[in-house]
């Protein structure tokens, strides 16, 4: 996800040894999307609290993202989350500032869940961004989002997954094309000891009607159904032609607590 400055943090260091120790009590697989942009047909599923927190750095601005969701039943989670950082960097003679934005708010709907060589899961998304924030962070006016989410699972738990969406984005704000088709595609490996390889091409971000197309990869670290770490790498391919980025992130899920 991106804010409207550019063309779902990293934790400190002590807490991310502490995190990673407290992990290794537990053994076991989680699907969440983070780090990917293009979601999948999961939720956090019931009783449970999530919270998907990253940074993202890049020429133009640095940026943290903080996602929580709750999973009030089995086939609907609830995300309310926002970013904040710095911008904008290296533009002189403008002078880096605090840059806040959101809150943004989704709602997932689980149709299908996902289970391995039979037919994929299938989610549907909506949700909306509001134009609140400062420092070029802020939506440029009231936006909403809806998308198709589809995940198929071949072989066995996380061996191979892909995921693809198709959506609309739209958002009032003069200046600025009102809707907007996005979609998306990725992929994801696992090669050992729950290491998985990321990939994804896509095309608009459901929270940034200005996006262009892009790519990303990197790898997600899943130590068991209550953490993971994840490190990625992307650019623009294509449209408003988004600068090279770098994000790293934390995904904590908590016990079943209803």
């Amino acid at each position: 996800m991106f804010v409207w400055s550019r063309s779902r943090g990293a934790c400190p260091a002590v807490v991310c040894v502490a995190l990673v120790a407290f992990a290794s009590l537990w053994s076991g697989d989680a699907r969440a999307i983070r780090p990917f942009i293009t979601d999948d047909a999961h939720t956090v599923g019931e009783g449970h609290l999530q919270l998907e927190t990253y940074w993202r750095r890049d020429r133009q601005s640095f940026q943290h993202w903080v996602l929580p969701a709750v999973g009030p039943v089995s086939w609907l989670e609830l995300t309310l989350g926002g970013v904040h950082g710095v911008a904008p960097l290296g533009q002189r003679p403008e002078r880096p500032q605090y840059a806040l934005g959101g809150p943004i708010a989704q709602a997932k709907f689980l149709l299908r869940d996902t289970v391995p060589n039979e037919l994929p899961g299938v989610g549907v998304v909506v949700g909306g961004v509001t134009p609140a924030g400062r420092g070029g962070f802020e939506a440029p006016g009231w936006s909403g989002f809806t998308y198709l989410a589809v995940t198929q699972a071949f072989f066995k738990e996380d061996d191979l997954l892909i995921h693809g969406n198709v959506g609309l984005s739209a958002i009032s704000a003069p200046g600025i094309d009102p809707a907007k088709v996005t979609w998306g595609i990725g992929a994801q490996v696992e090669t050992f000891f729950d290491f998985h390889l990321i990939g994804e091409v896509f095309s608009g971000d459901p929270y940034s009607v200005g996006a262009g197309g892009a790519y990303q990869t990197g790898f997600r670290q899943i130590f068991n159904d209550h953490l993971q770490l994840d490190f990625t790498v992307g650019a623009g391919l294509w449209g408003a032609i988004l600068p090279v980025w770098f994000s790293s992130g934390v995904r904590i899920v908590s016990h079943e607590l209803w």
